[in-house]
């Protein structure tokens, strides 16, 4: 039997623990990827500590929710790839689907596009959940429209400077609530930058919207991020969180006659139900990256499988710099 290397977890808050196992084969209606990065989500760090019951994904696990990689291999039925295609998606790591953290994943193919011609591998792999993220919030929730007014809180992390590109793309007014180490960054990116510690939600309603309210509110945060979005939301406007759980107070929402949608990217991988449109969220990610208008910000550091827990690490502590991508091959 052929083996590879991954890196295993054997049980919760466990070591990765470098390991020969059986080298998978594709199904039907799969691809071989030998994988060539992995990103490294919060996602990721929940479920290696058994903190994650919404993820399902079962000990021993091969984590790694993100991938970039080549095909070599295709299985019956698969019309989309060929061998030799340089493809990411969103692909693993929870409900019992092997993760990217090993040397090969067989992958359903309606999980993968072809990974944007002017990225590297190592920076499409930190692409996939956090674009799909963004996308399903301000397209498939809100259907946001140029010339809207969009505030995102947490613009600056994952989730949120891939929104805040969305929305200039989409021809929004985009405002960027984060810290003022981030203000360039944001700017950089066709956004307002706003500074939380010395602007509170009230004072950049007031300033930006003329006291109105905005049109869409994106919280990327959670907690009492989401209370802040329904205290900045207008009339008639629209708050989707990523992050929304817990019990909020509705009233602030309801006396605007505002609409709130959540967003839960797992439901694909868990239940197989929308795995074809996450491959055409993909898609649309590749056409935004290639015509230049979304780029995600990656960490500079290094890592391989055997320094997995290094970036698990440096993520827990908040003292990455961008996404963190682990390099398989």
């Amino acid at each position: 039997m052929s083996m590879m290397k991954a890196a295993v977890v054997e049980a919760a808050n466990g070591p990765f623990v470098i390991a020969d196992i059986p080298h998978p084969r594709p199904d039907r209606g799969q691809v071989l990827v030998r994988v060539s990065a992995s990103g490294v989500n919060p996602l990721d760090t929940k479920i290696r500590a058994g903190a994650a019951a919404h993820a399902k994904h079962a000990f021993p696990a091969i984590l790694g929710i993100d991938l970039a990689g080549v095909v070599t291999e295709v299985g019956e039925g698969v019309t989309r790839f060929s061998t030799g295609d340089e493809v990411y998606g969103m692909t693993g790591g929870v409900g019992g689907n092997q993760g990217s953290l090993a040397e090969y994943v067989s992958v359903d193919e309606r999980l993968l596009a072809l990974k944007p011609s002017n990225l590297t591998m190592r920076d499409a792999a930190a692409l996939p959940l956090i674009f799909i993220t963004a996308w399903e919030g301000l397209v498939d929730r809100v259907n946001l429209q140029a010339g809207q007014s969009l505030l995102v809180l947490g613009a600056g992390g994952g989730v949120g400077h891939i929104a805040v590109q969305i929305g200039v793309a989409l021809g929004a007014k985009v405002y960027a609530v984060d810290s003022a180490t981030k203000a360039d960054y944001l700017n950089g990116l066709g956004a307002t930058p706003i500074d939380y510690a010395s602007d509170g939600v009230d004072s950049y309603v007031a300033k930006h919207s003329a006291g109105k309210g905005f049109d869409v509110v994106y919280d990327t945060v959670g907690g009492a991020g989401l209370d802040t979005a329904f205290k900045a939301v207008g009339r008639f406007g629209h708050v989707v969180s990523c992050l929304g759980w817990g019990t909020h107070a509705l009233a602030p929402l309801s006396f605007k006659s505002a609409t709130y949608s959540g967003v839960f990217t797992l439901i694909p991988l868990l239940t197989g139900e929308g795995r074809e449109h996450h491959g055409d969220i993909m898609r649309e990610a590749t056409k935004l990256v290639e015509a230049g208008n979304v780029s995600p910000r990656v960490d500079p550091r290094k890592f391989t499988l055997a320094t997995a827990s290094d970036a698990h690490e440096l993520l827990e502590t908040h003292k990455a710099n961008g996404k963190l991508v682990i390099e398989v091959h």
